[in-house]
């Protein structure tokens, strides 16, 4: 039953990117194709979560007063083994998320995990709430790259869906459109927990 509440926050209920707020630049910054967008995503999901198993699992051992430097030198060994991947055997894709690949040793939706949970539950549930949040923050970066990627390509993971004649918005190709797609999804999901409450509320 915990894994399942867990796993609920942070794909819905308290989603990092929708409610949170956080990790707004690499999900503004590599959206437009989504291909791209789960990639970074995925690579995300699999450093929190590690990151988070690891932070627990050394925590006893760890001094309160430097443990914000260690949960930083563990995030940043499983950021380097990805982007050691990456360049390896899928240098293309390196390329195309160039420097947030590196970037996410900084990303907030990581520390804030590792700090806020993993200093206080034990591996196995840290390592489920690390695949929950970064689940949740990749869900947002595809659904933002789908509306992207199909109106200013007219693809969707490379595959042609528009029919002959549909004209590219160029607009949405340019990073500025990622703003615009992110507050509109934001509007909805706020929207629909505003409504979810009122209608909790006239019921009671």
């Amino acid at each position: 039953m915990k894994i399942k509440e867990t796993l609920k926050k942070g794909f819905i209920t308290d989603n990092p990117v929708l409610v949170q707020i956080l990790g707004i630049c690499s999900s503004l910054a590599v959206t437009n194709l989504m291909m791209n967008s789960l990639v970074m995503g995925l690579g995300l999901m699999l450093t929190t979560a590690c990151s988070e198993f690891m932070v627990a699992l050394l925590r006893s051992y760890t001094p309160k007063h430097i443990r914000m430097i260690i949960q930083t030198f563990i995030i940043s060994f499983f950021v380097i083994m990805m982007d050691v991947f990456l360049k390896a055997y899928w240098p293309d894709m390196s390329k195309a998320l160039g420097p947030y690949v590196g970037l996410i040793i900084t990303n907030c939706i990581i520390m804030g995990r590792c700090e806020a949970y993993a200093q206080n539950n034990s591996p196995t549930d840290s390592f489920v709430d690390g695949i929950s949040y970064g689940g949740g923050y990749t869900i947002v970066l595809l659904m933002i790259a789908f509306v992207r990627e199909i109106l200013g390509f007219g693809t969707v993971f490379g595959l042609r869906v528009m029919p002959e004649g549909f004209v590219n918005w160029t607009l949405m190709v340019m990073p500025p459109s990622a703003f615009f797609v992110l507050a509109v999804i934001i509007w909805i999901s706020q929207n629909r927990v505003a409504k979810k409450a009122q209608a909790k509320g006239g019921k009671a």
